[in-house]
């Protein structure tokens, strides 16, 4: 049997700097023979120029030190001769491989070994991981990395993480490895080198671990385990998931066996931090047979869930769980076989197809989000993602992820989902939820998604550009005519927007293009018919600028507040379950819901010793700053506070503002919009591959911060609603209908719910310690001020004091075996 190439030489230098220009400074060198590493070298290089600061502080070397070492010229033969028959692996191939080349070709020596990318490989045969540094892949894979940044060290690691992912491609199906080294042809480098060595020496068996279908290869179904039955002792069930009992949580879920007994709806209220989610599985699943249904605001939360409670009571109990998420979320196996047979693609998209193929050996749920740095492969994924349709035609008929998950989500005892797609599926068929419990957690964001649902909205330019294209088109006179209204009216509506920012479409607009609309009879146009619908009462244009462009959406909403109800069957029983579930004494969650019966119960709040709350009074007022000044200030306060070494986590309400942050930062920091969708930004922030995360939407109210026992958190802005926003508008005449004031009865209220919510972000148990700076001078400025301070006060601690002082203060608070300095600052 052909053996192929066998013998790699693994190499990691250490240079002056990041350029092409660069000095090497120190070389490993680590030789592989035969899947073992036989030999070893290393050796520091004299520059002849000093270090700066940076890579003396990353290396460990010194100047000094590096005076004593040989000159390029007395080891490049040495170094040529180790390599020069070998295949040359680096992590990051292209800076190694060229230096040392360009070093070698200089003293005479060339080199033209072929070169394999161990990042390049790791994506693919690790397609679940966020990031591919080499670090962070030896913290995963636990590789010794006790002197990273040292090139033997580094070197070492990256050889034991070749023969990690050479021992990951030989546990694969061969018929797999053939297509994969087929893929691997079109990548940069000589990286098919690697698969093709173990290809070559795999036997012509495969194992019987996966499934074989149309050329993929599936991990096989796992047995379900045998469901135990949960003791009605609360503190037992606890005992048995390893979980130590908490007073408050009792109470909760006391609260909760007493409100299983009541016919009406209930709703309760209990402060972050004390494990709601026990509190209300463990009650419901040990005194009902009755299946579960809990609902989520966003699919981070839901994943959240599903990872931490969900596994473990799982494990324990043999319960069943399932994440019901939409169809767009899975992979249709049809469209990605499909895929394959397109061979014309960049370099990016054949490497996510060789992610796909192994992913598909491992997950069992088909769910995208598994798939690691998914924000990259977005535009190919949305083209493989599922309908929700499968054909009994389907060549992967019984291996549609889609399809199982239905199987298992009407046969699992719980079902996880978020706020949004649990309204869609609602919608069409409220039986999904018939005779099951239904909890509601984080309740008071149902009302903002039930809002959402009640609207739709369409890309202005695709309309447009929509209509230019059927006109194009050889059409009867009449359809011409027709169109050519449809496009005058938009088009008029669009330039009233841009030049007077006027967004609301005229009344006339829309009967005219509605009347036009109902005389077409074109499949194009079908989303434009939906959103002008007669539900809908109200039509605007709305401008997003995002990260590269201006985004323009045509928005149609109902001036009526749905009624939640409306969306249920009979026979099911609600627990809606928050911190934050009064909203005013005139303005009650349950009512905007469109409940007249039903039970509250309310776990009384108590202030926290393990967060303290600071208000920088050295802040200017935030209305009055620029986007610039913001941003500067904003920048400057990050920075100081990250010299406490702390987990830091940044609230904004602003996207602009948090991109002008994030380009001002120094610091390595993970942004959303900047670095990939929210959960994947969570999962990093989590796994400690920044210690500073600048967030906003989800991050206010729909993901927990557990894992980091001590945490930094800055809000940036009170989180009132824009006032000219549709929503806040709809609510205010509302209210003024009814004879409440909308500032004092609704806005305020629910933007000090808001806060709330966000200091829960970091207060998720009893051992986590949470310092919280607010740099929003209006919590004390206005005449409002008192309520939000009297607010958070009985959270926490809250003290008002310039920057200097919160920073000692903080450092204080984080180390509580030091005498605490008696720095004097206004307690409010």
């Amino acid at each position: 049997m052909k053996q192929g190439y066998s013998k790699y030489a693994v190499v990691d230098l250490e240079a002056t700097g990041a350029s092409n220009s660069s000095k090497i400074i120190q070389v490993g060198i680590v030789i592989i023979e035969n899947g073992q590493i036989q030999q070893t070298y290393q050796t520091d290089i004299n520059p002849h120029e000093p270090l700066d600061e940076h890579i003396k502080g990353l290396t460990g070397l010194s100047d000094a030190r590096l005076s004593q070492a040989p000159d390029f010229q007395e080891v490049a033969a040495e170094i040529y001769d180790l390599i020069a028959d070998a295949i040359f692996v680096a992590h990051n191939v292209k800076f190694d491989a060229n230096l040392l080349a360009e070093a070698l070709f200089w003293e005479g020596f060339e080199l033209r070994t072929p070169r394999v990318d161990t990042v390049e490989l790791a994506q693919i045969f690790f397609p679940t991981l966020e990031k591919y540094g080499l670090s962070n892949l030896c913290q995963c894979l636990d590789i010794d990395l006790t002197d990273a940044h040292t090139a033997i060290a580094d070197a070492l690691a990256t050889a034991e993480l070749f023969l990690q992912i050479q021992a990951k491609i030989k546990s694969l199906p061969k018929a797999l490895v053939e297509v994969l080294l087929d893929l691997s042809q079109q990548l940069i480098y000589e990286t098919h080198l690697a698969i093709q060595d173990v290809y070559q020496q795999m036997p012509a068996w495969d194992s019987k671990t996966y499934l074989e279908r149309q050329g993929l290869f599936f991990r096989k179904p796992q047995a379900r385990p045998r469901e135990r039955k949960l003791s009605t002792d609360f503190q037992k069930n606890l005992a048995l998931l390893g979980l130590d009992e908490r007073k408050e949580q009792a109470i909760f879920a006391r609260f909760v066996q007493e409100a299983l007994e009541e016919e009406e709806s209930s709703f309760l209220q209990a402060q972050a931090g004390l494990g709601k989610t026990y509190g209300y599985l463990l009650p419901l699943l040990a005194r009902r047979q009755k299946k579960l249904v809990v609902t989520v605001p966003t699919k981070v939360l839901q994943d959240q869930i599903m990872e931490s409670e969900g596994r473990k009571i799982e494990e324990v109990f043999g319960i069943s769980f399932h994440n019901l998420k939409s169809p767009s979320s899975y992979i249709k196996l049809d469209l990605f076989k499909e895929s394959l047979q397109h061979k014309q693609e960049n370099r990016l998209i054949i490497r996510c197809k060789m992610k796909i193929l192994v992913w598909l050996t491992e997950t069992l749920t088909g769910d995208l989000d598994e798939i690691g740095q998914k924000h990259r492969y977005q535009p190919y994924l949305k083209t493989i993602s599922h309908d929700g349709k499968i054909s009994k035609k389907s060549l992967f008929y019984g291996e549609d992820f889609w399809q199982r998950g239905q199987e298992k989500a009407s046969k699992s005892r719980v079902l996880i989902t978020n706020h949004a797609y649990f309204l869609t599926r609602l919608e069409d068929d409220s039986n999904f939820i018939k005779g099951r419990l239904v909890v509601v957690d984080e309740a008071q964001k149902l009302f903002s998604a039930l809002e959402s649902f009640s609207r739709q909205s369409l890309s202005m330019t695709k309309i447009l550009q929509g209509l230019q294209e059927e006109l194009a088109e050889e059409r009867p006179l009449l359809e011409k005519r027709l169109l050519e209204s449809l496009q005058f009216e938009l088009g008029h509506q669009l330039e009233r927007f841009q030049r007077e920012g006027l967004a609301e479409l005229e009344p006339g607009a829309v009967a005219k293009i509605r009347q036009d609309l109902s005389e077409l009879d074109l499949a194009s146009l079908e989303p434009l018919k939906a959103l002008f619908a007669q539900q809908f009462d109200q039509f605007w244009l709305e401008s997003e600028q995002l990260e590269n462009h201006r985004f323009l959406s045509l928005q149609a909403g109902r001036f009526a507040l749905l009624d939640f109800q409306e969306f249920l069957p009979e026979d099911v029983k609600l627990f809606f379950v928050s911190a934050t579930l009064s909203i005013s004494r005139k303005v009650n969650l349950a009512k905007l819901l469109g409940f007249e019966h039903y039970r509250f119960y309310s776990l009384p709040y108590q202030t926290s010793k393990q967060q303290q709350i600071w208000i920088d009074e050295t802040f200017p007022d935030v209305t009055k700053l620029s986007l610039h000044q913001y941003a500067k200030l904003l920048v400057q306060r990050i920075e100081s506070l990250a010299r406490l070494n702390r987990p830091l986590l940044v609230l904004f309400t602003s996207k602009d503002l948090l991109l002008a942050v994030s380009e001002g930062l120094s610091l390595a920091h993970l942004a959303q919009y900047r670095n990939g969708e929210a959960a994947n930004i969570k999962r990093r922030f989590d796994r400690g591959e920044s210690m500073i995360l600048l967030g906003t939407g989800s991050f206010w109210e729909g993901t927990d911060f557990a894992s980091q026992q001590q945490m930094i958190q800055i809000i940036t802005r009170i989180p009132f609603d824009n006032p000219s926003d549709f929503f806040p508008q709809k609510m205010n005449k509302q209210l003024r209908l009814e004879g409440k004031n909308p500032f004092y009865d609704y806005s305020l209220p629910i933007a000090i719910l808001r806060l709330k919510q966000a200091l829960g972000r970091t207060l998720r148990n009893h051992q986590q310690q949470s310092a919280v700076l607010i740099l929003d001078n209006r919590v004390y400025s206005k005449r409002y001020s008192k309520q939000i301070e009297n607010a958070l006060g009985k959270l926490a601690v809250l003290s008002r004091t310039d920057f200097p002082v919160i920073e000692g203060e903080m450092k204080d608070f984080f180390s509580p075996s030091k005498k605490r300095s008696k720095r004097s600052s206004k307690k409010s």
